[in-house]
């Protein structure tokens, strides 16, 4: 992992997104239910960075990536990219232009592909979408440029072959071929490797880290692994039901991360050098209210140290040291874990040596 200053520190800023809010109301036409997905989201990605969104499965990572993507509209808030407001792009040319500039990787790399053409299909298609100055023997090689780019040679092969044809980990990075078409300023990566195995994650995630520093491509890695998001982000921001709780360097925020939610993450991260143990009071309390919520913190059912201002305030996010923000209303007092009693650097320490174990699994594997 590479280090980069943050993007508010120098001004090199290629998307941020301030206030971002979306609600779905749910319970049907007559319902006044309303589901807050995403509330009061601010959020930077830096040109030539890769940000890790993490957090527990609800959380609203997946909105956020679909708000960027412009396949949901904001229910408030604004996005801006190289500049310039999404909301002003109202024309479906416009539209067309920054989703090239901006396109997703999925979750499931299988349904994301047209299962009854070629690989060739879906990379030819792309690139007389968003690349008319090719001609169709331009258009060939390039996408024999894009396989080569992304591990899968020889690309010629590879372009006549079908989806099921190839393994989980060949089909991703088709994904990441599509998305590289376009020639793109930033991929948004929706849990990219959560459906493949330790070794080919770690293939994959070396791949993002290269087409950062060779193609100048910027990354949001959404994840719920920390391990894997120490390895390939410069920043992490932590989710808990629609709320940005923690952001910041991640070496930083894993070697003393200062919200109960973010050392909860870090606690949870297996050990293989520890004896099994149970984190104390980490079942405390009941699942966040998303739907119709009151005001306060929404971790304060499950915290240890929840105080009564908790109730009452939610805590906006506030900057503890440059680039590193927590919405919590006791941050400065939180130094050791809440959870179990070791200090941050010790947790840190954990997930480290679960990071190790998948890499020295992909290492064995790869002599093999």
């Amino acid at each position: 992992m590479s280090e980069h200053p943050t993007p508010d520190a120098t001004g090199d800023v290629l998307l941020r997104a301030t206030g971002l809010t979306r609600h779905f109301q749910i319970g049907g036409a007559f319902s006044r239910r309303t589901l807050h997905a995403v509330d009061e989201a601010e959020l930077t990605i830096g040109h030539n960075e890769i940000v890790a969104l993490a957090g527990e499965s609800g959380s609203g990572k997946s909105t956020v990536a679909r708000l960027l993507a412009m396949v949901y509209k904001p229910t408030a808030g604004e996005i801006w990219f190289d500049g310039k407001p999404l909301s002003g792009r109202r024309s479906r040319k416009d539209q067309l232009a920054y989703r090239s500039q901006a396109p997703m990787v999925f979750q499931d790399p299988f349904s994301s592909i047209n299962p009854v053409y070629r690989i060739s299909h879906g990379l030819l298609r792309s690139l007389k979408l968003h690349r008319p100055e090719l001609d169709a023997a331009g258009r060939e090689a390039e996408a024999e440029r894009l396989l080569t780019t992304v591990g899968l040679t020889p690309a010629a092969a590879y372009m006549q072959k079908y989806p099921y044809e190839m393994s989980g980990g060949q089909r991703q990075r088709i994904g990441f071929a599509q998305a590289l078409a376009s020639n793109p300023k930033l991929i948004i990566a929706d849990e990219p490797v959560s459906m493949l195995d330790a070794s080919i994650r770690i293939g994959l995630l070396n791949l993002m880290t290269e087409l950062r520093d060779k193609s100048n491509v910027s990354f949001l890695y959404i994840t719920h692994d920390l391990a894997s998001a120490r390895y390939a982000a410069d920043r992490l921001v932590v989710m808990y039901a629609g709320h940005i709780v923690e952001q910041g360097p991640i070496e930083e925020i894993l070697a003393e991360p200062r919200h109960p939610y973010t050392q909860l993450l870090l606690a949870t991260v297996p050990d293989p050098r520890a004896p099994l143990s149970e984190l104390a009071g980490a079942d405390r309390g009941e699942p966040p209210r998303v739907v119709d919520p009151v005001p306060g913190c929404r971790f304060r059912a499950r915290c240890p140290i929840a105080v009564a201002e908790c109730a009452t305030v939610t805590p906006p996010l506030r900057q503890l040291s440059e680039g590193h923000q927590v919405a919590c209303h006791r941050a400065e007092t939180v130094t050791d874990s809440v959870w179990t009693g070791h200090t941050s650097k010790e947790l840190s320490s954990n997930e480290a040596h679960s990071n190790e174990a998948s890499s020295s699994e992909h290492s064995s594997k790869e002599s093999a």
